[in-house]
């Protein structure tokens, strides 16, 4: 049996999982516990968000999920990957393979116009591009028009579009998001979050965002709220959680 699979009959179910996940680190000679044992499952086609204060442990934990950061201690699974104890060569591929990534920073690369920014992480694994899939993904961001344009000559929304496109157009296992509103004015963060949402329903894509917004957090199917490295609540909206409850919990933790 794969420690995958052990992994699974634990009970903690998902497309993404951690099981007892522990996260520490020195601060000037004192141990910080970032992650104190989270325990939680992230279902494969579904929009959860991951909110909470700043220092909460919401990035730790989807650093950890994404191959990004190591754990202290516990277990990571990705798509049935084990990720804990992996060499860094394993990692990558890992997150080269499974995962699409958008930052709030954008991350695009000046020198390249928008279509070779969506096209780049294809081209670096040697796949050929699924133009189907990038017709539909630049249609519905509306990007048809700014294809041979370079970061540079794009507005911070339409950067962002592009940022979305790249992380779906390799039909990833898992989309995370790291505060991908954040540096957006609202009706580009409405569109933002629009279109994370669609993607999940039309394309079946399964979406892990983290957010200290109210607001952006109820736009998912699900919100997990982390408190001093621990999940404090946890809120299925899908199937019927009033939003004004996600809202005042959101807004309770950050």
């Amino acid at each position: 049996m794969t420690q995958g699979t052990e992994m699974l009959a634990t009970g903690i179910e998902g497309i993404a999982a951690a099981v007892d996940l522990v996260k520490t680190y020195q601060q000037g000679g004192t141990e910080i516990m970032a992650l104190d044992h989270v325990t939680v499952g992230f279902s494969r086609a579904r929009f959860t968000a991951i909110a909470g204060p700043s220092g909460s442990g919401k990035s730790t934990l989807m650093h950890c999920l994404a191959g990004l950061d190591s754990a202290t201690s516990g277990q990571v699974l990705l798509d049935g990957t084990e990720l804990t104890g992996l060499s860094d060569r394993a990692l990558t591929r890992v997150r080269r393979d499974k995962v699409g990534f958008v930052f709030q920073s954008f991350n695009l690369l000046p020198q390249l116009t928008a279509l070779e920014n969506i096209a780049l992480p294809v081209t670096m694994a040697g796949r050929s591009l699924d133009h189907d899939l990038l017709d539909h993904l630049v249609g519905v961001l509306g990007l048809g028009d700014r294809m041979t344009h370079r970061p540079g000559e794009l507005s911070g929304g339409q950067q962002q579009r592009v940022a979305l496109a790249r992380a779906l157009v390799a039909r990833p296992a898992v989309v995370f998001a790291d505060e991908p509103t954040g540096n957006l004015d609202s009706r580009s963060g409405t569109e933002v979050l629009d279109f994370l949402r669609r993607s999940v329903r039309d394309l079946d894509q399964t979406v892990i965002m983290v957010t200290h917004d109210p607001r952006a957090a109820a736009y998912a199917d699900r919100v997990l709220v982390l408190a001093d490295g621990r999940v404090v609540d946890d809120v299925d909206t899908a199937t019927g959680a009033d939003v004004t409850r996600v809202l005042q919990i959101t807004g309770r933790a950050g």
